[in-house]
């Protein structure tokens, strides 16, 4: 091990026994996306296809934004299924099928070009729910409206994800309209059941583990730039475990059925008391570094590649980083953090939080009783090598240890983490498709948040998402896509998004 690296894990691990979770990683030479070579192909037919086609074009994103298909609430689930599924036949799909699982289906889709490569697309069909009152628009409308950036589609999913991934769509159609056929081979796999932790989509992907391993790689089509039109890419997720914490009185010894009288406290245990005391036994009193034992044994240190990539980010993150804080409302970080500390801490550190916690009576003036139930909702982000399942083990046995063996630990959703390495064909190829686009993107090893990619780098897949185009709004109401940028903008509008996918299939079709 080199001797800069034995300093980073001795950093490491103290970092994760002391007073904070706070990570240091060491100066070296940072990765540079500008030394991968820019793509050099050009395919103007295909290109002036999609310019010729694009009213079309905007017309099947809207078609999908606004077919409804809300997993949490199981609207339009089915029917969006179906369409996707409708539209790989229209496309050639020699198999299209709708997979069924113990939750909403998946659908599987493989295009035959009788190419030497094949690249499996990953997609979800499914959205968050809305509150149509707190909306500009009808969110399932689909309408595509003036804003500052420039015409704008604003629609829930027009960038997560429906936007992008019609856009993807759209340009194998325009090539197969040109060409005949594509430069490789494709197999999509979507499912709709992403925003609810996808619990059942590994078993949707065991069903063609086999045939997925033989392909060169998974690419999620997905609005990588900002506003001012820079390209941010990440080549990992953390993991996630969510879950419940409940205490009760029938095994705490308070009220078992009911609320009883407030004034009964005198005399009698509180069960919300109780899950106070359990969900603060879990941390230091500050809440920023978890006390279960053995929490932060299984992570592993940033491997060399990581710790290269790394360095090439800390400066863009240095200039938006109190940018970020105020968009946030947050005065500062945990201690006063900052810089590398705070993007090291941000990008390798695990967390605990507290999503929710409720019990009682919440409602407006005085209702004095004692609640005989409270529960919490929680969350674990995870990083290599964290699991789930032993990241519950560690916090029952924890709460047993302590005596609180009478809280209730409900496991609601969760899966590992996911990493590729930037020295894989399809990433160097969609890098030096940025780069030619005049898009030089920043690196970074993962995302603060989680995405079930798993599934395929369990398999040995690299895994990565991106693509041209801007979107905000993610679950929030007035979610948009940028379909035509205002004049002097670097942001890609359909065309320009169109455009770049294209020009991803060739550039891995040539990769060596």
């Amino acid at each position: 091990m080199n001797t800069w690296m034995l300093g980073l894990v001795m950093v490491w691990l103290a970092a994760a026994n002391v007073k904070s979770q706070e990570i240091q990683v060491p100066e070296a030479e940072g990765f540079d996306a500008a030394s991968v070579p820019a793509y050099q192909g050009e395919h103007v037919s295909v290109y002036a296809y999609i310019d010729e086609n694009l009213e079309a074009h905007l017309s099947h994103l809207v078609r999908w934004v606004r077919q409804k298909s809300i997993s949490a609430q199981n609207v339009g689930v089915q029917a969006m299924a179906r369409l996707l599924a409708s539209d790989l036949e229209s496309l050639g799909f020699s198999e299209v099928a709708l997979v069924a699982s113990a939750g909403h289906p998946g659908v599987w889709g493989y295009y035959d070009a009788e190419a030497e490569k094949t690249l499996v697309i990953y997609m979800m069909y499914d959205v968050q729910p809305v509150n149509p009152e707190d909306w500009q628009v009808d969110p399932f409308a689909g309408e595509v409206v003036d804003h500052p950036l420039g015409k704008v589609l604003m629609a829930r999913a027009a960038t997560n994800q429906k936007g992008p991934e019609r856009a993807f769509l759209n340009a194998l159609a325009s090539i197969i309209a040109v060409e005949g056929t594509l430069p490789v081979n494709l197999m999509v796999l979507a499912e709709g059941e992403e925003e609810l932790g996808s619990p059942n989509f590994p078993e949707i992907v065991d069903g063609y583990a086999e045939r997925l391993r033989t392909a060169d790689g998974v690419f999620f089509p997905f609005n990588s730039q900002t506003p001012s039109g820079d390209v941010s890419l990440f080549l990992g997720v953390k993991g996630t475990v969510y879950f419940e914490l409940e205490a009760n009185g029938a095994a705490s010894g308070g009220p078992a059925n009911a609320e009883i009288h407030g004034s009964y406290k005198a005399i009698a245990d509180a069960p919300a008391w109780r899950l106070v005391q359990a969900l603060a036994s879990l941390t230091t009193d500050d809440g920023n570094v978890i006390e279960v034992p053995g929490y932060y044994d299984a992570i592993r240190p940033p491997s060399e590649e990581e710790v290269w990539i790394f360095n090439g980010t800390v400066a863009g993150w240095q200039r938006r980083e109190a940018g970020v804080c105020e968009g946030f409302g947050i005065a500062e970080w945990i201690d006063g953090i900052s810089g590398r500390t705070s993007l090291a801490t941000l990008t390798f550190g695990t967390t605990l939080n507290i999503d929710g916690i409720w019990g009682g009576y919440t409602g407006e003036g005085v209702k004095t009783i004692l609640p005989h139930k409270a529960t919490a909702k929680l969350d674990s982000r995870l990083v290599p090598n964290q699991t789930p399942d032993e990241a519950l083990r560690l916090i029952r046995a924890h709460l047993d240890a302590n005596g609180f063996d009478d809280i209730v630990l409900r496991k609601i959703s969760g899966y590992p983490p996911a990493q590729t390495s930037v020295d894989t064909p399809l990433v160097r190829a969609v890098l030096g498709v940025f780069n030619k686009h005049g898009s030089i993107p920043s690196v970074s090893v993962r995302i603060a948040g989680s995405a079930p990619y798993y599934v395929f780098t369990d398999l040995g897949l690299p895994l990565i998402a991106a693509g041209l185009g801007l979107g905000a709004g993610a679950h929030a109401p007035n979610e948009f896509m940028v379909i035509e940028p205002v004049a002097g903008s670097r942001v890609a509008g359909l065309a320009e998004v169109e455009k770049f996918y294209v020009d991803l299939l060739y550039a891995l079709a040539a990769a060596r």
